[in-house]
């Protein structure tokens, strides 16, 4: 489906026509990702939008909207009757613009196609016929119908956006358009034939052959290329793709549009019919889209594909995955040289009915997995974030279009890294008659998925066999076309109209879980994707011997780009014998698994929005809402002066007559009583109330609080201590340090970054530099023990930096424009900031500062 642009029509250069026919990527990286410099293709500074392959079938394209069922005619939260709100108008405007813009390619497209129509007509009753009258009216059929419906639907839309206000109405033209969907019906009935039959007259005729591989598109208007080169079949597809991205327009525009707007039940009305069309065809589609004929004539559909990484060789290699319903079959996309069709390489393939998953104690342990330090993977999260915020900003002076598709590409090749190298979960399969393969996947959720889908066509009575070389080389060739998944999963394939995701904190709430047939000890954990990749971020505590566990529990979640939540309910397992030899954990079974989207007008209100997930019958309850960076920045200074929450450091250790606030003390002390080899200790979340109940003790001084303490979860400890730290009134580092800090950390000389950054600690007041010194030597300690609890010096860093050391919110709205850049530059120099001082030899309070270097005393 083309990409609805909010600004016209998309103009993708080489680099994204590239990544876009999928290429991870086919020129510039092999599977293996080994570089191979290229330069673009001569005299291709840029390419209209056209994609050559056919894309997803109706029925995925339907469902792809993270629910995993088809959108719902009535939009989940209409706009409140009434209500022609300035932003519902203006997102209708932006909806249509980016429709009419690909619209124009549409008609385009099916021009194309006629355009030879003609001549071939006139040939046909020559004594030279290029094709027959039949084989004509077979591959034409219905076009010129389907064209002379778009194009005057095209000419009465266009005006109307071009004059656009509050009073315009145009859902009668959608609804026309969607009565006339009886003619697409008769276009669906052929098109199998139809494509059939220019294969045929291609094989048979070199004249045709020409003509159905170079058909001439013309350019939208504003476009400096006139005419782009598209296959017959590419265009023959067109048609069926363009009711898919009808009926999701549709259901855009209603999501936009006051339920008391006189298009509204218009609108309505021509969703539920263009719903009732795909559900109609696609049993005429999917065959045509998902399956391959076996030489003996069975249908082998194509089930489920995606990218793994795969350990091969004691390396990471990128491999596209293919579930067919009676094998798995792993392949690599062949290097091919300019205009030839792209190819893939079959690595192996196991008959479902030898494919064997080997529980986690069979399993032999693999001491090969290299798996990459987290500041490596954290530096190329900074390389990325650092170039998408250069994209943004040559685009928005204008820059030089080859400037931009070189920070581009260095932007995938960063992206590629990070995926291919920060999977760790093992996923490992068997057959039984010999070899064992290991993939590695970044969540137990896609591990869960790929394993249910392959047990679930195991249930079917199946037949081992072996292929030949030929049937396998036609079932590789199947692959390209049938392939659902065209481009790895990384933000460089996105376009620029597409959501950036969410940036700042989400806090869920996990209330309880009902459904569940027989007691058992049941927690859930909470994932977000960030990079392309899904991260476990929280976990709720274990409701024992219970079939509707009440968790009650609220997390805060930090987003980096996250367009998902998704949260996995699990059944503890004690049993120690079930370890897994790859990472000496005790394997949980997956109860069910569910995922949302987070749609920012949802989630970016003030209040609560309360839902349900399905999974396998059992219903999670929760809740959520979000915090913006920007608003996150904001600190608010209490109001009374007796507490420690909200008080400034200096006013705390003065009352208390200490050199460390007694509360930084007492969770230290806690945390490395029995915190310290707590996997993911500070990276966790605590349960929130359990929070608020220990910051309400500190607060009133309660000579219970060491009783409550040794009580209490100790990732709520942790959890304490970090927000002990967020509700000072200025950061522990200072607001007035804070530009100096950003200047030292960057300085490229050894010797003069470690002069700045120790004359910098010196000039902070006495108490907040014994209170730093004093959190430095824990977070080292918490640090030591990083093989069992799997925090090392940058994922404290990372958890830390951006707490101790924020801009205040004048210094962040002077030189930042978007979120997306808050979390690029600020926080990427804050987690460098504290890193540096973690990796420093031990620093003491007298011996600074007896140390004072020839240096300016001003900051």
């Amino acid at each position: 489906m083309e990409p609805l642009s909010h600004r016209g029509l998309p103009r993708l250069s080489w680099i994204d026509t590239l990544y876009s026919n999928f290429s991870y990527g086919a020129d510039d990286y092999d599977a293996e990702g080994h570089e191979e410099q290229k330069g673009p293709p001569e005299g291709s500074e840029t390419m209209p939008y056209i994609d050559e392959s056919p894309t997803m079938s109706p029925q995925l394209s339907a469902r792809s909207q993270g629910s995993g069922d088809s959108i719902s005619p009535t939009p989940p939260e209409g706009l409140a009757p009434g209500v022609e709100a300035g932003k519902g108008l203006e997102m209708r405007k932006l909806v249509l613009s980016g429709f009419l813009a690909s619209e124009e390619i549409y008609i385009n497209q099916l021009e194309a196609l006629l355009l030879p129509m003609k001549p071939l007509k006139a040939t046909a009753t020559t004594s030279q016929p290029v094709l027959t009258i039949q084989q004509i009216e077979t591959i034409f059929y219905k076009i010129q119908d389907i064209y002379e419906i778009h194009k005057e639907f095209y000419d009465n839309l266009c005006p109307k956006v071009q004059q656009w206000d509050s009073q315009v109405t145009m859902g009668h033209l959608f609804q026309k358009l969607a009565s006339q969907l009886g003619v697409y019906k008769a276009f669906v009935d052929n098109y199998k034939v139809a494509l059939e039959t220019a294969e045929k007259c291609s094989q048979s005729n070199n004249q045709f052959q020409k003509i159905s591989e170079e058909l001439k598109v013309k350019g939208p208007k504003d476009s400096k290329d006139s005419h782009t080169s598209v296959t017959m079949e590419a265009l023959l597809y067109k048609p069926i793709d363009r009711v898919t991205r009808s009926t999701l327009v549709l259901h855009d525009l209603l999501k936009h549009t006051p339920v008391d707007h006189p298009d509204y039940p218009l609108l309505q009305d021509a969703l539920r019919i263009s719903q009732n069309f795909l559900s109609s065809i696609n049993e005429d589609i999917d065959p045509r889209r998902t399956a391959v004929t076996t030489p003996k004539g069975e249908t082998r559909q194509l089930v489920k594909d995606g990218f793994l990484v795969e350990m091969s060789e004691s390396s990471r290699k990128l491999r596209h995955v293919f579930l067919f319903t009676d094998v798995l079959l792993c392949a690599k996309l062949k290097k091919t040289s300019a205009g030839k069709h792209q190819q893939y390489d079959c690595k192996w393939y196991i008959p479902l009915a030898d494919l064997v998953f080997p529980s986690p104690e069979e399993s032999e342990a693999s001491p090969q997995v290299h798996l990459f330090p987290d500041h490596e993977l954290e530096d190329m999260k900074m390389k990325i974030s650092a170039l998408k915020s250069e994209i943004q900003k040559e685009k928005a002076n204008k820059g030089q279009s080859r400037a931009i598709e070189r920070l581009k590409k260095k932007m995938f090749e960063n992206e590629f890294l990070l995926l291919l190298n920060s999977p760790t979960i093992p996923f490992r399969i068997h057959n039984r008659n010999g070899k064992s393969y290991l993939f590695l996947l970044s969540s137990d959720y896609e591990r869960s998925e790929w394993r249910e889908a392959i047990q679930k066509l195991q249930k079917k009575d199946l037949q081992a066999f072996v292929l030949s070389s030929v049937e396998l080389q036609v079932l590789t060739g199947s692959c390209f076309k049938l392939r659902t998944v065209h481009n790895i999963p990384v933000t460089s394939n996105k376009d620029d109209d597409e959501s950036p995701g969410l940036y700042g904190f989400l806090h869920v709430i996990v209330h309880s879980a009902k459904g569940f047939k027989q007691s058992a000890n049941l927690y859930c954990t909470l994932e977000v994707d960030s990079f392309g990749y899904f991260v476990s971020k929280a976990k709720t505590r274990v409701f024992r011997d219970t079939t509707e566990p009440k968790w009650d529990e609220e997390f805060e979640i930090e987003l980096e780009g996250s367009q998902s939540l998704r949260i996995l309910c699990y059944e503890k397992c004690y049993d120690k014998t079930k370890v897994n030899k790859d990472n000496n954990e005790i394997v949980d079974k997956i109860m069910g698994k569910g995922q949302i989207q987070l749609d920012p007008q949802t989630v970016e209100t003030k209040n609560w929005h309360t839902d349900v997930i399905e999974m396998n019958g059992i219903k999670v309850e929760f809740s959520m809402k979000f915090t913006s960076r920007d608003m996150s920045l904001k600190r608010t200074p209490s109001k009374k002066q007796t507490g420690v929450f909200g008080v400034k450091i200096s006013v705390v250790t003065k009352r208390e007559r200490s050199k460390v606030p007694y509360i930084v003390r007492q969770c230290v002390e806690e945390v490395e009583k029995r915190g310290i080899e707590e996997v993911g200790i500070y990276r966790i979340s605590g349960v929130a109330t359990d929070i608020q109940a220990l910051k309400a003790v500190f607060d009133a001084n309660n000579k219970d609080i060491l009783l409550m303490l040794s009580d209490m979860d100790i990732n709520a400890i942790a959890g304490t201590l970090k927000l002990y730290f967020r509700e000072l009134p200025e950061p522990l580092l200072t607001d007035r340090l804070y530009p100096a800090f950003m200047e030292g950390i960057a300085l490229s000389d050894p010797a003069a970054k470690e002069n700045c950054m120790m004359h910098l600690l010196r000039s902070l007041p006495d108490p907040n530099l014994i209170t730093f010194l004093f959190l430095l030597e824990h977070l080292k300690r918490v640090a030591e023990k990083e093989p069992i609890n799997k925090m090392s010096l940058h994922n404290l860093a990372t958890v830390f930096g951006p707490t101790l050391l924020r801009p205040s919110e004048v210094e962040s709205k002077a030189h930042l424009t978007s979120a997306a850049d808050i979390w690029s530059h600020d926080v990427m120099a804050q987690v460098q900031v504290l890193l540096y001082y973690l990796q420093h030899p031990p620093i003491s309070f007298a011996e600074l500062k007896r140390n004072t270097l020839y240096f300016s005393t001003d900051v």
